[in-house]
Order: structure tokens, then C-alpha cells, then sequence
């Protein structure tokens, strides 16, 4: 389990190193092996295996949906609703955007809750599927696009404002849980972190059940 930080991406980008070249200069002698994952600008838990086997697993885990992932996001703007689920087929759109149908292909699912915190709305959110910029679009669909995410219009920041917060698994008959403060960027801070803790405490929240 590793923490990436926000604007790097998953692969090497011209000069820039990515998130398995630079594992690749730290620990030289060990060969990583890819499980899933972040956008470039999202910052947060992130899952590389060191064998094959393990790899492997870890997939179909993620096929089959055994493992819980929690994001953070911020918002400057009022959601059409403060909770529940958003569900569609995500299809490409332009320049390199995707969009929500009513379809049901290459369909996605997202549960969230939210609530207000010094001028940003924060946003849990459950992904029980993991389409590209799958938040991103969803909480566009909302009317509240992650705060300076300028692909999906949102305000102009120092970052975009996405953090894999919490993962959780079961894993070898343990059951394996990590969580990651938000980091990086003016508005994530331990005053917003120690709200979160609070606000968001998972055995108080009532996800609504899903196939």
C-alpha cells in the first residue's frame, strides 16, 4: 500500500516519473506489478502488488467487488441532493471527457454523502464500480464539480480536490483496513481532516444496500 500524491501520474509522463517508475528507482531490486489506478490529479491509497500471484488476486477481488474504497472530494458548488446514489452508462464525450447516460452500458455506481464545511461542500463517496473518471463525471452530473477539476468544469484551484481516503479488504483471512488523511493543496488540512474524521465515522453511516 502505497500514498500518491496529487499531479503524478500512474505512468511515466516525458520528464516525469510516474508512480511505478518511481517505485522502480526506490526499490530497484523488487519488481511492482500494477492492482488499479488514480487519476493524475488524485492524491491517496493506492494498492501495487510485489508478485505476480498477488497481483492477480487483488484483480479479481476488484472484479468482484470485495474491496471497499472511500474518497474525499470538495466542491465550491450546491448539489442537485446532498446524498444517495448517481447510476449511468458512462460514455466518452469530447476531448477526452466521459458523460452519464440513462443507458445501462459500461454502467456506473456511486453512493455519497455530503455535508458542509468551512464554504466547500465535502463529499464521501462509494464507488461500487471503478470506470474511468467515474467521481469525476458523477459528481459533475450533480452540479458540483470537484473543486479545480478543469476537465469537468470545476473552480480554479491549486489541485484537484479527489483523495483516496479509506480501503478495506479482506486479505488471507485478516481483515485489512487503511485510511489516508486528505494531503496536499490549501484545502486539505488537518482542521478539515479532523472534521472528516468525525463527520464520516463508518459505523454511522447507512450505505444503502446494492447487488
Amino acid at each position: 500500500m502505497i500514498t500518491k500524491p496529487a499531479g503524478m501520474s500512474f505512468h511515466s509522463e516525458s520528464l516525469e516519473d510516474g508512480v511505478m517508475q518511481s517505485l522502480a528507482t526506490l526499490y530497484p531490486k523488487q519488481t511492482f506489478f500494477p492492482v488499479h489506478r488514480l487519476d493524475k490529479m488524485t492524491s491517496g491509497l493506492l494498492i501495487v502488488a510485489c508478485n505476480s500471484a498477488a497481483a492477480a488476486t487483488f484483480g479479481g477481488m476488484f472484479e468482484a467487488h470485495e474491496i471497499e474504497k472511500r474518497y474525499v472530494a470538495l466542491s465550491k458548488r450546491k448539489p442537485k441532493k446532498k446524498q444517495g446514489s448517481i447510476v449511468g452508462g458512462m460514455v466518452p464525450s469530447r476531448r477526452g471527457q466521459w458523460r452519464l447516460t440513462n443507458g445501462k452500458e459500461n454502467l456506473a455506481r456511486t453512493q455519497f454523502f455530503s455535508t458542509y464545511f468551512q464554504g466547500v461542500r465535502v463529499f464521501l463517496l462509494r464507488p461500487l464500480t471503478g470506470k474511468t473518471h467515474q467521481l469525476r463525471v458523477a459528481l459533475k452530473s450533480l452540479s458540483a464539480p470537484i473543486h479545480g477539476d478543469k476537465r469537468y468544469a470545476g473552480d480554479p484551484a491549486d489541485r484537484g480536490y479527489l483523495h483516496a481516503y479509506r480501503l478495506s479488504f479482506e486479505w488471507q483471512g485478516k481483515r485489512k483496513e487503511y485510511v489516508s488523511a486528505p494531503f496536499g493543496g490549501e484545502l486539505f488540512n488537518q482542521e478539515l481532516s479532523d472534521f472528516i474524521d468525525d463527520h464520516f465515522k463508518e459505523a454511522d453511516l447507512s450505505w444503502p444496500q446494492h447487488k
